[in-house]
């Protein structure tokens, strides 16, 4: 793990995205510049070349989360036909044990989950698996099975694809979503896990209402990237961020006349720094877009007065370069 993300301490406040269909997108590229550029800086800001390679690993570990929380339905399920079959080979099983109901395990969104050809490619390939966390996964589907959406669903004898599909988007909003026990099998993995949880939740709820019979194993996920504009858009604005870095701060300095930069929240400097970046580096994202995403973005990362700071020296910053004739957009 590199030093750069060890130092990065952010708020877990729920994260709302615009869905695309695209696990990576410039929401959480955004997301993820602001928070290894505030860690390059607090390392002495010495190696680039570095933090950009801790900035794409950082995202393809958001990739592998999503993955892994896809897996987590898979194995509560199979947890719960080892119950079964552990109930049914007791000295003396009850009549219920003999005969239990399986519609929980044979639950056909799952069935299809389990198969998934992507899927089983991220298991073969990052030898990912629940295996160790077994007390975790008992009390998970203990807290389950002892809910009312479980047994509602169990009470019911008609069956259907939507009804299983449906299921499972209950079950992970109520018992996956804000977890907090999770949360710490999820940091002790991974110290990237925890700050990208709430995000890629919004990810796997959206890909349990996109599945479909129909399409079998071969229903596809999230790709990582949409395409290779998504990747050059972070590869851009997070190096326009560091090497223009002198001017952005001219420009911050100079709309921020009765501030001391040096007494402005650093946090603050970073976002004003990768929106000006932004702004003047891609003249197909409207100004308003950019405002809008880092205003929201100072709201959770920053000081409770942040959004509105950054909204007014951004907007005086938009003014300025519009009046001199440096800003363009299409």
């Amino acid at each position: 793990m590199s030093v750069l993300t060890k130092n990065i301490y952010f708020c877990s406040s729920l994260i709302k995205v615009i869905f695309k269909k695209v696990m990576i997108n410039r929401v959480l590229i955004r997301l993820k510049i602001v928070q290894i550029i505030y860690a390059y800086y607090q390392n002495g800001g010495k190696n680039l070349d570095t933090a950009e390679k801790e900035l794409f690993f950082s995202l393809s570990k958001a990739y592998d989360l999503y993955n892994y929380l896809l897996l987590l339905m898979v194995e509560l399920t199979k947890y719960a036909e080892k119950r079964i079959d552990a109930a049914k080979n007791k000295l003396v099983p009850t009549k219920e044990e003999l005969a239990p109901c399986m519609k929980f395990v044979d639950n056909q969104f799952i069935a299809q989950l389990e198969i998934n050809k992507q899927l089983s490619e991220f298991v073969v390939n990052q030898k990912k698996s629940w295996d160790n966390e077994t007390e975790f996964i008992k009390d998970l589907f203990e807290k389950i099975s002892e809910s009312d959406i479980y047994k509602e669903y169990m009470a019911t004898k008609e069956t259907s694809y939507e009804d299983d599909r449906e299921l499972w988007r209950k079950l992970y909003k109520s018992f996956i979503f804000n977890n907090e026990t999770l949360d710490q099998v999820l940091e002790d993995q991974s110290l990237y896990w925890n700050d990208d949880k709430e995000i890629v939740d919004t990810f796997v709820l959206k890909t349990i209402k996109r599945f479909e019979l129909k399409n079998g194993a071969n229903q596809p996920l999230l790709p990582e990237f949409k395409d290779e504009e998504d990747q050059e858009f972070a590869r851009r604005l997070f190096r326009r961020s560091i090497l223009n870095a002198d001017y952005y701060r001219h420009l911050i300095s100079e709309n921020t006349r009765n501030w001391d930069l040096d007494r402005i929240a650093f946090m603050d400097v970073i976002i004003l720094q990768i929106a000006l970046a932004e702004i003047l580096s891609f003249p197909n994202i409207p100004v308003s877009v950019s405002l809008n995403e880092y205003v929201d973005i100072a709201k959770l990362y920053s000081t409770a007065k942040s959004g509105g700071f950054i909204n007014g020296t951004l907007d005086g910053i938009v003014n300025q370069l519009k009046k001199e004739g440096k800003l363009t957009k299409n």
